[in-house]
């Protein structure tokens, strides 16, 4: 059986982690961002 105080306990944890894995990748998309705004792609002219 499952105990629902341990299972409680853990629900921190549990948010931490998800928490962090939102913010990297916010993080990355943010650098992402910025590097194609920093290096635009450039336009063949022919």
């Amino acid at each position: 059986m499952i105990s629902v105080d341990a299972f409680l306990a853990t629900l921190p944890v549990l948010g931490a982690g998800m928490g962090g894995i939102f913010l990297v990748m916010i993080v990355i998309y943010l650098v992402i961002r910025a590097l194609g705004a920093l290096f635009p792609e450039k336009k063949d002219q022919q």
